[in-house]
């Protein structure tokens, strides 16, 4: 059924995931069989299958991406393939390599292939993530107690995606009408009458980061309630990641299997911090570039990648200051009001960091990024009514006339994109996230949460696609 769910999307690619399934078994198999000899008999192996994995991802997701920069430096004229990127390789990929390599390494159990197929094509997180172990999806499946209903766990599951749902369709979609406004408006016109404006640029950036983040991690409550609702532990993806005082915090709650992959993977093999500063420096540079074209096949993701691990370096230089001139602040009169306006002020610049930064990886290209950069340096401060459209609230406008305030049609939208923003904010820095919840079965609950059902159904004909979709 996980397959028929993938198949639905585009029957052909079905290919694709049952022979990475198959080929990826059977090298796992064969360094189980040698899993009393020494690890380098494995290693062809695991090197065939590496190989066979990126090759995979890099034909599919990176192939015209490589020819258009060939062509562009050698002056070449080879053909474009136009491939359309397979639903999910980029997570099932992963996903394979980490077993590929936990087999090399003797940590699988002998699985049977039905337990693995399903391990790599469950569906709640096989197109979007989270990124699973093997070690926390199969033996879930070879549990008796969990192959029979559980209400407990399928009411807490249907809340968990209920609100997930919500995220996605309510908030995530609501920012995204401004953005896709922004973006079409920095295409066609990248200068002079007509480009972005300094708050219209604030405005969307930030509207950005916030339905990156609804999206995604509504998406990653819903994988997790549907596997609760099948009594299946999904491990968590996101922990209020704008929360964060740091980008080095940022990556521990933000895409948190992802983050686990990278370390786990790339990070710790290429020798973590264990081999002095400098190496550890470069280590981290790489996995951020990892990171960076896993994302996508453009040079805004890569640039995005090299900023962040940019910033992780030193963040990792001057870490140990910050922790004494925070003390140190600790210890002066009023000294919680001055470490908590010292955090407060790290917060603010990690957010506009990440708000920043994302501008470089939404944009279609380095160049569009550097032009709405420039325009900070334009002093104009109109705010067009179509960008804001999204955020009509309706009826305010009686409510301001009611209270005798401006109520002109773009008071209403100016007043309603302020107070979405607003309750973003909120919701990001001061609400539990669906992980924390305690979800209780009373009335208040089955009312909220059939109230958010109902909305999302009504709004289903309006609906956007996930943005990691394209990931």
């Amino acid at each position: 059924m996980s397959l028929w769910f993938y198949g639905y999307f585009n029957p052909s690619y079905l290919l694709i995931i049952c022979s990475s399934i198959a080929i990826n078994y059977l090298l796992s198999k064969a360094m189980i069989l040698h899993g009393g000899e020494e690890k380098k008999k494995r290693k062809p192996f695991l090197v065939l299958g590496i190989i066979f994995n990126v090759g995979l991802i890099f034909y599919f997701k990176y192939y015209d991406f490589f020819i258009q920069n060939i062509n562009t430096v050698f002056k070449t004229d080879f053909n474009l393939r136009h491939i359309v990127l397979p639903l999910g390789i980029s997570f099932f990929t992963f996903q394979q390599i980490s077993f590929v390599v936990d087999a090399y390494r003797g940590e699988t159990d002998d699985y049977s292939f039905l337990e693995y197929a399903l391990f790599v094509s469950y569906f709640p997180q096989l197109v979007a993530g989270p990124i699973v172990l093997h070690s926390e999806l199969i033996p879930q499946f070879r549990d008796s107690k969990k192959q029979k209903p559980y209400f407990e766990n399928l009411s807490r599951g249907i809340m968990m995606f209920t609100r997930g749902l919500g995220k996605k369709m309510l908030i995530a979609d609501m920012f995204g009408k401004a953005v896709d406004f922004g973006y079409s408006q920095a295409s066609l016109i990248p200068a002079g009458e007509g480009a972005l404006t300094i708050p219209e640029i604030i405005i969307v950036m930030t509207a950005y980061a916030f339905q990156l983040y609804f999206d995604f991690s509504g998406y990653s409550d819903m994988a997790t309630g549907l596997g609760a609702m099948f009594n299946f532990d999904i491990p968590m993806n996101f922990n209020s990641p704008f929360k964060a005082i740091s980008i080095a915090e940022f990556w521990k709650r933000w895409h948190l299997t992802l983050t686990r992959f990278l370390t786990t993977y790339v990070y710790i093999p290429l020798g973590g911090n264990r081999k002095g500063k400098l190496r550890t420096y470069i280590n981290t540079m790489i996995v951020f570039l990892v990171s960076g074209i896993w994302h996508g096949a453009n040079w805004t993701f890569i640039l995005w990648g090299i900023s962040h691990g940019v910033v992780q370096c030193i963040n990792k230089l001057t870490h140990g200051t910050y922790v004494k001139v925070c003390d140190a602040a600790g210890r002066l009169p009023f000294g919680v009001i001055l470490k908590g306006i010292i955090r407060a002020v790290s917060w603010f610049v990690t957010f506009e960091f990440l708000c920043v930064s994302w501008i470089m990886f939404r944009g279609a290209s380095v160049t569009q990024f550097i032009q709405i950069i420039k325009r900070f340096g334009v002093v104009n401060l109109d705010v067009r009514s179509e960008l804001i459209e999204g955020f009509r609230i309706p009826k305010f406008k009686y409510v301001l006339e009611f209270l005798h305030l401006p109520s002109s049609d773009h008071t209403v939208l100016m007043t309603g994109c302020i107070l979405s923003l607003l309750a973003a904010f909120v919701i990001c820095l001061c609400c539990e996230n669906n992980y924390e919840r305690k979800y209780r079965t009373n009335a208040l609950s089955l009312v909220f949460t059939w109230v958010i059902l109902v909305a999302c159904i009504v709004s289903m004909s309006s609906i956007s696609t996930f943005l990691y979709f394209n990931f």
